[in-house]
């Protein structure tokens, strides 16, 4: 497995800007159809914000842990806490599903037979 590239800041600094920028789009009211998609991609199960959010943390967690006293209060609170994060944020992704229903229910075939 060849061994990924180290992310820059300023990389990780794009992928919070690009979240600001679907957030800022939210915020102009769009059509419901339209956001569909972007929350498809934020959420998905496999590949989501929150799948890669929680294995951030808790490998940021097995770092910190692994690096650091582990006789330390302070370091095993945050650590802790890291992880606490990290199954928070996973847990999220159960919310890909929640979209996949909306976009069911919103689909224009949908619309069309209640509309009859």
């Amino acid at each position: 497995m060849p061994h990924p590239s180290t992310p820059s800041a300023d990389d990780v600094a794009q992928a919070t800007a690009a979240l600001a920028q679907v957030q800022n789009y939210l915020h102009t009211d769009p059509p419901v159809a339209d956001v569909l998609p972007l929350l498809a991609v934020l959420l998905d199960a496999d590949t989501g914000v929150p799948i890669l959010l929680g294995d951030i943390l808790r490998n940021a967690a097995r770092l910190v842990a692994q690096e650091t006293k582990p006789d330390h209060d302070a370091v095993r609170l945050i650590v802790d806490g890291l992880r606490q994060a990290a199954q928070e944020a996973t847990d999220w992704h159960v919310l890909h599903w929640d979209v996949q229903r909306l976009t069911t229910h919103l689909s224009p075939a949908t619309e069309a037979s209640a509309t009859r």
